[in-house]
């Protein structure tokens, strides 16, 4: 494969210059403080594309027109806008509150949705967080998250955050369940955790098409799962606005909202991201045997342009899921996964084992 955009030898020769001449700490300080501003600024922008492409194809299905106003007939500014205003706007604290785990939720929420974010492979060598056990680390981090919600939902001593809290704390977990035996089925199929192996060895072709039926199977079955988890309709049902008004955040304000607002929309896309690599390759360009000109020509274009490309066309699956079907009743949502899901992917999990062992992969 063309290697001509590993990142790796640039980060490795930046690391020697700096260790050249400064304290090897030092430079490790200043390095671990550009890569936290980095990812700082990365989350904001992708949350302000994810807004407005959300407000956009919200339109287009509902045939509207969406932001027309701010920054043109397009809307381009009113995200901005909005984000000035947020981060303006006076945080208020209720009286009979928990103050302090009122102030942690939203901390621990955005904190577990940007570790997960770290762990996102952009491009060959562009892992911020890289590990062995990487694919564990990214179930483990983004299950910080749901504690968040747990206790924004109780130490804001509102019935309506409480209801909200326990119906999405009740959703995600189990929902993680049906994630994780999905993922599974990806590392059984990779043979690794290391999130880097997993999409190196899609080099010689997808997994989605390397593990064929059951490799199909659990990529529907972790969209299904990641929307729950992600909170997003049709499994909105703690922030069902007819019922809680807005779920477990209604007491929050300012600029503690906004850590719950790009949480959510964040989540969105690392959700996307993660499929991306476990099922489509990552930064892997697509090739076709046979097709040697054409695998050349897919060989040049950047990795993280397949990456976000990829990425972004999850997104816009999971979008036009969420305005097409209707809100699921709290009962309906655990029933699919516990008896439809859960099984499911335990048997999928089980197939691509089979077919592992017996070589009946591609």
């Amino acid at each position: 494969m063309f290697d001509y955009y590993n990142l790796t030898p640039l980060l490795r020769s930046i690391h020697a210059f700096m260790c050249g001449i400064m304290p090897e700490w030092l430079a490790m300080t200043i390095e671990g403080i550009a890569v936290g501003l980095f990812i700082m600024i990365m989350y904001a922008i992708l949350a302000i594309i994810l807004i407005y492409m959300e407000r956009k194809v919200c339109a287009t299905f509902q045939c509207r027109i969406g932001p027309n106003r701010v920054g043109g007939k397009g809307g381009l500014l009113q995200v901005p806008a909005d984000v000035i205003k947020i981060l303006t706007k006076e945080i208020i604290y209720l009286k009979d509150n928990d103050k302090f785990l009122y102030g942690l939720a939203p901390f621990l929420v955005i904190t577990a949705s940007i570790l997960t974010f770290s762990c996102l492979p952009w491009n060959k060598g562009g892992e911020i967080l890289h590990m062995d056990i990487g694919i564990f680390f990214v179930l483990a981090a983004s299950s910080i998250g749901v504690l968040g919600i747990l206790l924004a939902g109780w130490s804001s001593n509102s019935k309506y955050t409480l209801i909200g809290a326990v119906r999405s704390g009740a959703m995600i977990i189990s929902y993680e369940l049906s994630i994780g035996i999905s993922v599974l089925t990806m590392v059984i199929l990779s043979g690794a955790m290391d999130i880097q192996a997993i999409v190196s060895n899609q080099s010689d072709g997808w997994n989605i098409f390397k593990g064929h039926i059951p490799a199909l199977m659990a990529f529907i079955i972790y969209l299904i799962a990641g929307n729950a988890e992600a909170n997003r309709a049709p499994f909105d049902l703690a922030e069902a606005e007819q019922e809680l008004t807005a779920g477990y955040h209604t007491e929050y304000s300012g600029m503690h909202f906004g850590f719950f607002y790009l949480a959510e929309y964040l989540n969105l896309f690392i959700t996307a991201g993660i499929a991306v690599t476990l099922f489509l390759g990552g930064w892997m360009p697509l090739h076709i045997s046979g097709l040697d000109a054409f695998n050349a020509i897919m060989d040049y274009i950047p990795g993280v342009i397949w990456f976000v490309g990829k990425t972004f066309f999850i997104v816009f699956i999971l979008m036009w899921i969420r305005w097409t079907f209707p809100r699921l009743r709290i009962d309906q949502v655990l029933i699919l996964e516990w008896k439809y899901l859960m099984p499911l992917s335990l048997f999928v999990l089980l197939l691509m084992t089979v077919c592992k062992v017996f070589g009946w992969v591609f």
